[in-house]
Protein backbone atom coordinates (compact mmCIF):
# COMPACT_ATOMS: atom_id res chain seq x y z
CA UNK A 1 0.00 0.00 0.00
CA UNK A 2 2.62 2.50 1.05
CA UNK A 3 4.18 5.06 -2.43
CA UNK A 4 7.82 3.48 -2.51
CA UNK A 5 8.61 6.57 -3.96
CA UNK A 6 11.86 6.69 -5.54
CA UNK A 7 11.16 3.35 -7.69
CA UNK A 8 7.39 4.62 -8.70
CA UNK A 9 8.86 8.28 -9.48
CA UNK A 10 11.48 6.48 -11.48
CA UNK A 11 9.02 4.45 -13.04
CA UNK A 12 6.52 7.49 -14.05
CA UNK A 13 9.68 9.73 -14.80
CA UNK A 14 10.48 6.75 -17.44
CA UNK A 15 7.02 6.41 -18.64
CA UNK A 16 6.10 10.39 -19.10
CA UNK A 17 9.06 10.63 -22.30
CA UNK A 18 8.59 10.11 -25.83
CA UNK A 19 5.38 8.66 -27.38
CA UNK A 20 3.80 8.95 -23.90
CA UNK A 21 4.08 12.60 -23.80
CA UNK A 22 1.66 12.41 -26.46
CA UNK A 23 -1.16 9.91 -24.62
CA UNK A 24 -0.47 12.19 -21.17
CA UNK A 25 -1.82 15.23 -23.08
CA UNK A 26 -4.94 13.49 -24.51
CA UNK A 27 -6.10 12.98 -21.20
CA UNK A 28 -6.75 16.39 -20.75
CA UNK A 29 -9.07 16.32 -24.74
CA UNK A 30 -10.19 12.95 -23.49
CA UNK A 31 -11.87 14.15 -20.08
CA UNK A 32 -13.11 17.76 -21.46
CA UNK A 33 -14.74 15.76 -24.30
CA UNK A 34 -16.58 13.42 -21.82
CA UNK A 35 -16.90 16.89 -19.80
CA UNK A 36 -19.05 18.06 -22.45
CA UNK A 37 -21.50 15.49 -22.90
CA UNK A 38 -21.75 14.65 -18.89
CA UNK A 39 -22.13 18.67 -18.31
CA UNK A 40 -24.94 18.36 -20.67
CA UNK A 41 -27.03 15.20 -19.53
CA UNK A 42 -26.55 17.30 -15.86
CA UNK A 43 -28.68 19.94 -17.27
CA UNK A 44 -31.46 18.02 -17.88
CA UNK A 45 -30.90 15.93 -14.47
CA UNK A 46 -31.24 19.95 -12.84
CA UNK A 47 -34.53 20.64 -14.74
CA UNK A 48 -35.96 16.93 -13.78
CA UNK A 49 -35.21 17.89 -10.34
CA UNK A 50 -36.81 21.42 -10.69
CA UNK A 51 -39.92 20.16 -12.40
CA UNK A 52 -40.71 18.20 -9.63
CA UNK A 53 -40.20 20.86 -7.11
CA UNK A 54 -42.65 21.75 -4.42
CA UNK A 55 -44.11 25.59 -3.56
CA UNK A 56 -41.83 25.46 -0.48
CA UNK A 57 -38.78 24.25 -2.54
CA UNK A 58 -39.21 26.87 -5.56
CA UNK A 59 -39.23 29.26 -2.78
CA UNK A 60 -35.85 28.37 -1.42
CA UNK A 61 -33.67 28.85 -4.97
CA UNK A 62 -32.28 25.61 -5.10
CA UNK A 63 -30.11 25.76 -8.06
CA UNK A 64 -26.68 23.82 -8.33
CA UNK A 65 -25.82 20.60 -7.81
CA UNK A 66 -24.12 19.53 -4.95
CA UNK A 67 -23.84 15.64 -4.44
CA UNK A 68 -26.16 12.52 -4.97
CA UNK A 69 -28.42 11.75 -2.21
CA UNK A 70 -28.14 8.08 -0.78
CA UNK A 71 -31.57 7.38 -2.07
CA UNK A 72 -30.03 8.08 -5.47
CA UNK A 73 -31.11 11.49 -6.43
CA UNK A 74 -29.68 14.42 -7.21
CA UNK A 75 -29.50 17.10 -4.51
CA UNK A 76 -29.63 20.95 -5.62
CA UNK A 77 -28.67 23.85 -3.39
CA UNK A 78 -29.06 27.37 -3.13
CA UNK A 79 -27.04 30.18 -3.15
CA UNK A 80 -25.93 30.63 0.24
CA UNK A 81 -24.37 26.64 0.56
CA UNK A 82 -21.04 26.74 0.33
CA UNK A 83 -20.63 24.78 -2.90
CA UNK A 84 -23.21 26.81 -4.76
CA UNK A 85 -20.15 28.43 -6.80
CA UNK A 86 -18.42 25.46 -8.05
CA UNK A 87 -20.86 23.90 -10.91
CA UNK A 88 -20.57 27.65 -12.28
CA UNK A 89 -17.22 27.23 -12.13
CA UNK A 90 -17.24 24.31 -13.88
CA UNK A 91 -18.83 25.70 -16.73
CA UNK A 92 -16.54 28.72 -17.14
CA UNK A 93 -13.73 26.29 -17.05
CA UNK A 94 -16.09 24.17 -20.20
CA UNK A 95 -15.75 28.02 -21.71
CA UNK A 96 -12.28 28.64 -21.21
CA UNK A 97 -11.44 24.98 -22.69
CA UNK A 98 -13.70 24.90 -26.04
CA UNK A 99 -14.37 29.02 -26.28
CA UNK A 100 -17.85 27.94 -27.24
CA UNK A 101 -20.13 30.48 -26.30
CA UNK A 102 -22.93 27.85 -25.17
CA UNK A 103 -20.42 27.36 -22.73
CA UNK A 104 -20.44 30.68 -21.71
CA UNK A 105 -24.16 31.48 -21.80
CA UNK A 106 -24.90 28.20 -19.12
CA UNK A 107 -21.99 29.74 -17.04
CA UNK A 108 -23.52 33.00 -17.03
CA UNK A 109 -27.14 31.48 -16.48
CA UNK A 110 -25.97 29.43 -13.26
CA UNK A 111 -23.14 32.19 -12.25
CA UNK A 112 -26.28 35.00 -11.73
CA UNK A 113 -28.06 33.32 -8.59
CA UNK A 114 -24.98 33.70 -6.37
CA UNK A 115 -24.49 37.09 -6.86
CA UNK A 116 -27.17 37.38 -3.38
CA UNK A 117 -24.37 36.07 -1.31
CA UNK A 118 -21.65 39.08 -2.02
CA UNK A 119 -23.72 40.82 1.31
CA UNK A 120 -23.58 37.72 3.34
CA UNK A 121 -21.22 37.89 6.55
CA UNK A 122 -22.84 35.12 8.20
CA UNK A 123 -19.79 32.95 6.44
CA UNK A 124 -16.70 32.85 5.26
CA UNK A 125 -17.05 30.82 2.57
CA UNK A 126 -16.99 33.44 -0.38
CA UNK A 127 -13.73 32.59 -2.41
CA UNK A 128 -15.43 28.96 -2.57
CA UNK A 129 -19.04 30.59 -4.08
CA UNK A 130 -17.98 34.25 -5.43
CA UNK A 131 -14.44 33.64 -6.38
CA UNK A 132 -15.15 30.14 -8.33
CA UNK A 133 -18.23 31.33 -9.95
CA UNK A 134 -18.24 35.37 -10.28
CA UNK A 135 -13.71 34.93 -10.14
CA UNK A 136 -13.64 33.27 -13.61
CA UNK A 137 -16.14 34.74 -15.23
CA UNK A 138 -14.49 37.84 -14.47
CA UNK A 139 -11.16 36.11 -16.25
CA UNK A 140 -12.51 35.03 -18.89
CA UNK A 141 -15.01 38.09 -19.59
CA UNK A 142 -13.71 41.21 -18.18
CA UNK A 143 -17.44 41.78 -17.52
CA UNK A 144 -17.57 44.98 -15.20
CA UNK A 145 -20.14 44.04 -13.33
CA UNK A 146 -18.76 40.93 -11.78
CA UNK A 147 -15.66 43.19 -10.65
CA UNK A 148 -18.23 45.10 -9.00
CA UNK A 149 -19.68 42.02 -7.23
CA UNK A 150 -16.32 40.62 -6.23
CA UNK A 151 -15.09 43.80 -4.61
CA UNK A 152 -18.15 43.95 -2.73
CA UNK A 153 -17.63 40.26 -1.64
CA UNK A 154 -14.29 40.87 -0.59
CA UNK A 155 -15.21 43.80 1.58
CA UNK A 156 -18.13 41.47 3.37
CA UNK A 157 -15.79 38.82 3.78
CA UNK A 158 -12.93 40.79 5.74
CA UNK A 159 -15.61 41.68 8.01
CA UNK A 160 -15.39 38.45 10.13
CA UNK A 161 -11.46 38.76 10.78
CA UNK A 162 -10.55 38.83 14.06
CA UNK A 163 -7.39 41.67 14.96
CA UNK A 164 -6.75 39.96 18.46
CA UNK A 165 -6.88 36.37 16.95
CA UNK A 166 -5.30 37.37 13.16
CA UNK A 167 -7.59 35.17 11.62
CA UNK A 168 -10.91 35.22 9.34
CA UNK A 169 -13.42 33.61 11.74
CA UNK A 170 -14.85 30.28 9.78
CA UNK A 171 -18.11 28.93 11.25
CA UNK A 172 -20.86 30.83 12.77
CA UNK A 173 -22.37 27.74 14.33
CA UNK A 174 -22.11 25.57 17.56
CA UNK A 175 -21.16 28.36 19.81
CA UNK A 176 -21.06 25.74 22.77
CA UNK A 177 -18.20 24.15 21.63
CA UNK A 178 -16.03 26.77 19.71
CA UNK A 179 -15.42 30.32 20.83
CA UNK A 180 -13.81 31.31 17.07
CA UNK A 181 -13.44 28.52 15.07
CA UNK A 182 -10.68 28.66 11.92
CA UNK A 183 -10.61 25.47 9.48
CA UNK A 184 -8.08 24.70 7.34
CA UNK A 185 -10.33 25.62 4.22
CA UNK A 186 -10.80 29.01 4.71
CA UNK A 187 -7.08 29.25 3.33
CA UNK A 188 -8.80 29.16 0.07
CA UNK A 189 -11.00 31.93 0.16
CA UNK A 190 -7.51 34.49 0.70
CA UNK A 191 -7.37 33.80 -3.33
CA UNK A 192 -10.64 36.56 -3.25
CA UNK A 193 -8.39 38.88 -1.09
CA UNK A 194 -5.34 38.78 -2.70
CA UNK A 195 -7.60 39.91 -5.87
CA UNK A 196 -9.21 42.62 -4.21
CA UNK A 197 -6.31 44.04 -3.34
CA UNK A 198 -4.65 44.09 -7.01
CA UNK A 199 -7.79 45.13 -8.03
CA UNK A 200 -8.78 47.95 -5.57
CA UNK A 201 -5.11 48.53 -4.38
CA UNK A 202 -6.20 48.57 -0.33
CA UNK A 203 -3.30 47.32 1.54
CA UNK A 204 -6.10 45.72 3.95
CA UNK A 205 -7.30 42.83 1.48
CA UNK A 206 -3.43 41.51 1.28
CA UNK A 207 -2.80 42.57 5.28
CA UNK A 208 -5.49 40.22 6.17
CA UNK A 209 -4.54 37.63 3.87
CA UNK A 210 -1.10 37.50 5.05
CA UNK A 211 -1.98 37.56 8.64
CA UNK A 212 -4.46 34.58 8.27
CA UNK A 213 -1.90 32.50 6.61
CA UNK A 214 0.73 33.20 8.89
CA UNK A 215 -1.50 32.42 12.00
CA UNK A 216 -2.90 28.65 10.59
CA UNK A 217 0.87 28.64 9.26
CA UNK A 218 1.83 28.96 13.36
CA UNK A 219 -1.16 26.80 14.65
CA UNK A 220 -2.84 24.73 12.46
CA UNK A 221 -0.02 22.25 11.94
CA UNK A 222 1.32 19.17 13.60
CA UNK A 223 5.32 18.53 13.35
CA UNK A 224 5.18 16.54 10.40
CA UNK A 225 3.16 18.92 8.62
CA UNK A 226 0.05 17.13 8.83
CA UNK A 227 -2.81 19.58 9.76
CA UNK A 228 -5.61 19.66 12.26
CA UNK A 229 -9.37 20.36 10.49
CA UNK A 230 -10.24 23.25 13.34
CA UNK A 231 -8.15 25.35 15.41
CA UNK A 232 -10.45 27.05 17.93
CA UNK A 233 -9.04 30.70 19.20
CA UNK A 234 -10.21 33.13 22.10
CA UNK A 235 -11.48 36.00 20.73
CA UNK A 236 -10.10 38.40 23.82
CA UNK A 237 -6.69 36.71 23.89
CA UNK A 238 -6.37 35.55 21.15
CA UNK A 239 -4.90 32.16 22.60
CA UNK A 240 -5.60 28.61 20.96
CA UNK A 241 -8.32 27.41 23.13
CA UNK A 242 -8.72 23.89 21.44
CA UNK A 243 -7.45 21.84 17.96
CA UNK A 244 -10.07 19.08 16.49
CA UNK A 245 -10.70 17.79 13.42
CA UNK A 246 -14.47 17.92 12.91
CA UNK A 247 -14.71 16.50 9.40
CA UNK A 248 -12.07 14.03 9.87
CA UNK A 249 -11.47 10.58 11.87
CA UNK A 250 -10.33 12.04 14.53
CA UNK A 251 -9.22 14.62 16.18
CA UNK A 252 -5.12 13.91 15.92
CA UNK A 253 -6.13 12.36 12.60
CA UNK A 254 -4.68 14.08 9.54
CA UNK A 255 -8.68 14.42 7.51
CA UNK A 256 -7.34 13.82 3.65
CA UNK A 257 -9.21 17.13 2.01
CA UNK A 258 -7.82 19.54 4.64
CA UNK A 259 -4.02 18.33 3.90
CA UNK A 260 -5.15 19.20 -0.10
CA UNK A 261 -6.88 22.51 0.94
CA UNK A 262 -3.51 23.45 2.97
CA UNK A 263 -1.06 22.57 -0.19
CA UNK A 264 -3.52 24.60 -2.54
CA UNK A 265 -3.11 27.50 -0.64
CA UNK A 266 0.18 27.79 1.31
CA UNK A 267 0.89 27.38 -3.23
CA UNK A 268 -1.45 30.01 -3.91
CA UNK A 269 -0.29 32.54 -1.40
CA UNK A 270 3.48 32.19 -2.49
CA UNK A 271 1.97 33.20 -6.28
CA UNK A 272 0.68 36.32 -4.51
CA UNK A 273 2.94 37.50 -2.01
CA UNK A 274 6.54 35.65 -3.18
CA UNK A 275 6.72 35.09 0.45
CA UNK A 276 9.34 31.97 0.72
CA UNK A 277 7.93 30.95 4.12
CA UNK A 278 4.58 30.27 2.33
CA UNK A 279 6.14 27.81 -0.25
CA UNK A 280 8.44 26.17 2.15
CA UNK A 281 5.03 25.52 3.86
CA UNK A 282 3.41 24.04 0.67
CA UNK A 283 6.51 21.95 -0.09
CA UNK A 284 6.57 20.48 3.69
CA UNK A 285 2.89 19.42 3.41
CA UNK A 286 3.75 18.03 -0.32
CA UNK A 287 6.09 16.22 2.04
CA UNK A 288 3.53 14.85 4.37
CA UNK A 289 1.63 13.52 1.88
CA UNK A 290 3.86 11.62 -0.67
CA UNK A 291 5.59 10.13 2.34
CA UNK A 292 2.30 9.45 3.63
CA UNK A 293 2.38 5.45 4.84
CA UNK A 294 -1.29 5.15 3.84
CA UNK A 295 -1.16 6.69 0.43
CA UNK A 296 -2.26 4.43 -1.88
CA UNK A 297 -0.06 3.75 -5.20
CA UNK A 298 -2.50 5.68 -7.28
CA UNK A 299 -2.18 8.55 -5.15
CA UNK A 300 -5.94 8.56 -4.70
CA UNK A 301 -6.14 8.76 -0.87
CA UNK A 302 -9.11 7.69 1.60
CA UNK A 303 -10.79 10.37 3.00
CA UNK A 304 -8.37 9.97 5.81
CA UNK A 305 -5.05 9.67 6.21
CA UNK A 306 -5.43 7.68 9.83
CA UNK A 307 -9.21 6.10 9.06
CA UNK A 308 -8.86 3.13 10.94
CA UNK A 309 -10.16 0.16 8.13
CA UNK A 310 -7.53 1.18 5.69
CA UNK A 311 -7.91 -0.24 2.55
CA UNK A 312 -10.98 -0.95 3.19
CA UNK A 313 -11.92 3.16 3.73
CA UNK A 314 -13.36 5.20 1.29
CA UNK A 315 -11.30 7.29 -1.09
CA UNK A 316 -11.53 10.85 -1.42
CA UNK A 317 -11.42 12.06 -5.42
CA UNK A 318 -11.89 15.48 -4.30
CA UNK A 319 -8.41 15.55 -2.24
CA UNK A 320 -6.98 14.11 -5.09
CA UNK A 321 -7.57 16.50 -7.65
CA UNK A 322 -7.28 19.52 -5.50
CA UNK A 323 -3.82 18.22 -4.88
CA UNK A 324 -3.01 17.77 -8.30
CA UNK A 325 -3.96 20.99 -9.21
CA UNK A 326 -1.42 22.61 -6.50
CA UNK A 327 1.57 20.46 -7.39
CA UNK A 328 1.18 21.61 -11.06
CA UNK A 329 1.67 25.10 -9.66
CA UNK A 330 3.79 24.10 -6.95
CA UNK A 331 6.36 22.73 -10.08
CA UNK A 332 6.61 25.81 -11.50
CA UNK A 333 8.32 27.69 -7.94
CA UNK A 334 10.96 25.07 -7.39
CA UNK A 335 13.89 23.38 -9.18
CA UNK A 336 15.09 20.39 -7.00
CA UNK A 337 11.26 18.99 -6.89
CA UNK A 338 9.78 20.40 -9.82
CA UNK A 339 9.58 17.47 -12.20
CA UNK A 340 8.61 14.98 -9.35
CA UNK A 341 5.66 17.02 -8.18
CA UNK A 342 4.30 17.50 -11.85
CA UNK A 343 4.98 13.53 -12.32
CA UNK A 344 2.51 12.89 -9.08
CA UNK A 345 -0.12 15.27 -10.12
CA UNK A 346 0.20 13.48 -14.11
CA UNK A 347 -0.70 10.06 -12.25
CA UNK A 348 -3.39 11.60 -10.09
CA UNK A 349 -4.96 12.61 -13.67
CA UNK A 350 -4.85 9.84 -15.71
CA UNK A 351 -5.61 7.47 -12.31
CA UNK A 352 -9.04 9.51 -11.85
CA UNK A 353 -9.75 9.49 -15.63
CA UNK A 354 -8.99 5.47 -15.43
CA UNK A 355 -10.59 4.36 -12.58
CA UNK A 356 -13.23 7.27 -11.06
CA UNK A 357 -14.97 8.72 -13.61
CA UNK A 358 -18.51 8.30 -13.58
CA UNK A 359 -21.24 6.70 -16.54
CA UNK A 360 -21.06 8.65 -19.57
CA UNK A 361 -24.96 9.82 -19.55
CA UNK A 362 -25.05 8.15 -15.92
CA UNK A 363 -24.39 9.21 -12.20
CA UNK A 364 -26.65 12.56 -12.31
CA UNK A 365 -24.12 14.46 -14.35
CA UNK A 366 -21.29 14.33 -12.48
CA UNK A 367 -17.59 13.42 -13.60
CA UNK A 368 -16.21 11.69 -10.62
CA UNK A 369 -17.28 9.26 -8.27
CA UNK A 370 -16.10 8.32 -4.75
CA UNK A 371 -15.87 11.35 -2.75
CA UNK A 372 -16.48 12.13 0.97
CA UNK A 373 -17.72 15.16 3.10
CA UNK A 374 -17.70 14.61 6.24
CA UNK A 375 -16.94 10.88 7.18
CA UNK A 376 -16.85 11.85 10.92
CA UNK A 377 -20.51 12.46 10.42
CA UNK A 378 -21.30 9.46 8.01
CA UNK A 379 -22.08 12.47 5.45
CA UNK A 380 -21.54 12.41 1.75
CA UNK A 381 -20.01 9.01 2.01
CA UNK A 382 -18.86 7.66 -0.85
CA UNK A 383 -20.55 9.82 -3.54
CA UNK A 384 -20.40 12.36 -6.54
CA UNK A 385 -19.26 15.86 -4.54
CA UNK A 386 -19.64 18.81 -6.89
CA UNK A 387 -16.42 20.26 -6.24
CA UNK A 388 -14.17 16.85 -7.14
CA UNK A 389 -15.26 17.59 -10.41
CA UNK A 390 -14.68 21.20 -10.78
CA UNK A 391 -10.64 20.78 -9.37
CA UNK A 392 -10.67 17.85 -11.65
CA UNK A 393 -10.80 20.28 -14.27
CA UNK A 394 -9.31 22.60 -13.12
CA UNK A 395 -6.16 20.61 -12.83
CA UNK A 396 -6.63 19.64 -16.42
CA UNK A 397 -6.39 23.27 -17.27
CA UNK A 398 -3.44 23.92 -15.45
CA UNK A 399 -1.58 20.51 -16.66
CA UNK A 400 -2.54 22.21 -20.11
CA UNK A 401 -1.35 25.58 -19.69
CA UNK A 402 1.53 24.30 -17.89
CA UNK A 403 2.79 22.10 -21.05
CA UNK A 404 1.87 24.85 -23.42
CA UNK A 405 3.37 27.61 -21.61
CA UNK A 406 5.23 26.66 -18.85
CA UNK A 407 2.89 28.32 -16.66
CA UNK A 408 0.16 26.56 -14.20
CA UNK A 409 -1.31 29.63 -13.15
CA UNK A 410 -5.22 30.48 -14.80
Amino acid sequence: MKIQTGIFSLLLLCSSCGVRNTASTDVVKDNFDFASQQLKYAFTEIDSVKSGFTDEQKERHLFAPRNIQPDGSLRLVASRDWCSGFFPGELWYMYEYTKDNYWKQKAEEFTAPVEREKTNAGTHDMGFKVYCSFGNGYRLTGNKEYKEIMLQSAATLITRYKENVGCIRSWDHNRDKWQCPVIIDNMMNLELLYWAFKESGDSIYYNIAVNHARTTMRNHFREDYSSYHVVDYDTITGAVLHKHTHQGYAHESAWSRGQAWGLYGYTMCYRETRLPEFLKQAERIAGFIFSSKTLPEDLIPYWDYNAPQIPDEPRDVSAAAVTACALYELSTYVSDMSMQYKVWADAILENLTKGYRARLRGDRGFLLLHSVGSGNHNSEMDVPIIYADYYFLEALLKKAKLEATGSAVL
